[in-house]
């Protein structure tokens, strides 16, 4: 359990990751850099959120199919040398808090994932509430409208270090790791849940209150299990000895 004090600022998580504890390596194995890979392709993939919608609206299309092959050539080529965060052939941060510049490549993947998760929880949300109100969906004329100026806003952010993971220096990486993974585990587990029941139920107000409090409800739980570090990843580092972060 983590004292008292610690507990009150950075969020009263019950489970804590000592970083003494964790196992240290100086290469990352060739399955671990695969498996970190698909992560950065849909990441990449969905950046276009128009083009996103209209696949989980009316499923793949010849455009679609043409930007996952440019998708899947560029972050090919970018893992080959080692410039997405987890693909690299060895770890880049080896000692949580210690004040390390923080490499261009990781700052534009972590600025456009941090552009996703809140553009898509922000837009879904907006759509719903609008949907209620007027009785009608105009969720892709919302997309259209609203995912580039929120999306360019967060690139902003992130140009100047203001979010988690995405700062000039990797300093934060024990506490930020933790907010950036709760972000996406919340709107990564509500947003499948919310595109089912958009299937699943009528397009009528009372339906759509339902699906605007089943997304916030499943964005809430996630975001407590987060805040208490009981998903993966995002469990407070104490800083310590030399680690890896993942």
């Amino acid at each position: 359990m983590l004292p008292p004090s610690y507990a009150q600022q950075h969020g009263h998580a019950e489970r804590i990751e000592l970083a003494t504890d964790r196992v240290l390596r100086t290469r990352n194995k060739l399955t671990y850099r695969l498996a970190h890979w698909p992560i950065w392709i849909w990441v990449f993939f969905i950046a276009p959120g128009p083009i996103t919608f209209d696949l989980f609206a009316h499923g793949p299309s010849r455009p679609m199919m043409l930007w996952l092959a440019a998708v899947l050539v560029g972050t090919g080529v970018a893992g080959w040398f080692g410039k997405l965060p987890g693909v690299e052939p060895a770890p880049y941060i080896l000692r949580f808090n210690e004040d390390r510049p923080n490499p261009w490549y990781r700052r534009i993947c972590y600025t456009l994932a941090w552009s996703e998760v809140v553009s898509y929880a922000v837009l879904n949300s907006a759509g719903l509430i609008d949907a209620i109100i007027h009785g009608t969906w105009r969720m892709r004329a919302i997309y259209d409208a609203w995912y580039l100026p929120i999306a360019i806003t967060i690139w902003v952010l992130g140009a100047v270090g203001l979010l988690p993971r995405v700062g000039r220096s990797t300093k934060g990486e024990g506490l930020e790791r933790r907010y950036f993974y709760g972000s996406v585990w919340a709107v990564c587990v509500a947003q499948p849940i919310l595109w089912f029941f958009w299937k699943a139920l009528p397009q009528t107000r009372v339906s759509d209150v339902i699906k605007l409090a089943i997304f916030w409800g499943v964005l809430g739980y996630m975001g407590n299990l987060a805040r208490r570090g009981l998903l993966p990843r995002t469990r407070p580092i104490l800083p310590g000895e030399t680690v890896v972060a993942d």
